[in-house]
């Protein structure tokens, strides 16, 4: 039986912005992003990425978005495989940044016909 897909959205608190992490940090956070990547490879279909700007699209027209008055930003987003909801939970639950102060990640089955 295949595995099933899963949206995982990468999400932050608006004005939760800690300032730039020093070097030392960073070489932290890389390290244990990289660990979480190879412990959950099998996992991984697509490593999405950071989301930048975009244009909210409605009936009504179009218009420049995301909004900044908006309480949660949606900061990235990636594509994991697992057997089940909570072997998906757990992917995103390791995710370095995932358990910060308001960070969160939310995992969607991804349904196909």
């Amino acid at each position: 039986m295949a595995r099933q897909k899963y949206l995982c959205i990468q999400r932050s608190q608006s004005g939760s912005e800690c300032g730039q992490p020093s070097p030392s940090q960073m070489e932290e956070m890389f390290a244990k992003f990289n660990a979480w990547k190879e412990k959950f490879q099998a996992n991984i279909v697509d490593m999405g990425g950071k989301l930048g700007g975009g244009k909210v699209v409605t009936s009504s027209g179009t218009t420049d978005g995301p909004f900044v008055e908006a309480k949660e930003i949606v900061g990235g987003f990636m594509i994991i495989e697992a057997d089940s909801m909570e072997e998906a939970a757990e992917v995103a639950r390791e995710l370095p940044g995932a358990t910060m102060q308001g960070s969160s990640v939310e995992v969607r089955e991804i349904s196909t016909p």
